[in-house]
């Protein structure tokens, strides 16, 4: 499994955000549509539907989240140290989430919580290539079907290692150009 931009990639699937388990919530893409995944957004988007994708409330890098990343970091690791201890969950946190808005034809909007990928952010280069990518998707089926066939058959390839941040963003530059 490896992140991309706000793209998580195992194997051969695509998916916004972190790839859920068990009931956590998510979205996939796939050939056909957009599906959430998760406890209470169980849903499936076909492609022809789908005019637009967006996604809100992700964390973009920056000094502020840097030094706060590092804050809970410690806080984080205190609680683990507590709860050894004491037997108790004082240190359970969840990820942080961003909101993947799906926009039909009419206008509508469906709203899918994803858990981020990313601990501290997302940089800003990653955040806008991203966004630029998700617009791509609903262009038309021709370019669907290529970019998302190109994203998969790198997760394939790749071995399920993050790359480095300039190489996720050359991949977001190629995908958002195939």
């Amino acid at each position: 499994m490896a992140m991309v931009g706000l793209f998580w990639i195992a194997e051969g699937d695509v998916y916004v955000g972190a790839k859920p388990s068990g009931l956590a919530p998510g979205a996939r893409l796939t050939p056909e549509g957009v599906m959430a995944l998760g406890d209470g957004q169980e849903a499936f988007f076909p492609w022809e539907d789908v005019h637009a994708l967006t996604a809100a409330g992700v964390p973009v890098k920056s000094l502020k989240r840097n030094v706060g990343a590092v804050g809970q970091t410690v806080k984080r690791n205190v609680g683990m140290l507590l709860d050894l201890a004491l037997g108790v969950g004082l240190g359970t946190e969840e990820a942080p989430t961003m909101t993947l808005q799906v926009t039909d034809a009419d206008g509508g909007d469906t709203e899918l919580t994803v858990y981020t990928a990313a601990a501290i952010g997302y940089s800003q280069a990653e955040h806008d290539l991203s966004l630029e990518l998700l617009t791509r998707l609903t262009e038309g089926a021709g370019t669907l079907h290529t970019t998302l066939a190109a994203m998969a058959d790198w997760g394939r390839g790749n071995g399920g290692s993050t790359p480095r941040a300039s190489d996720r963003e050359a991949l977001l530059r190629t995908w958002t150009e195939s």
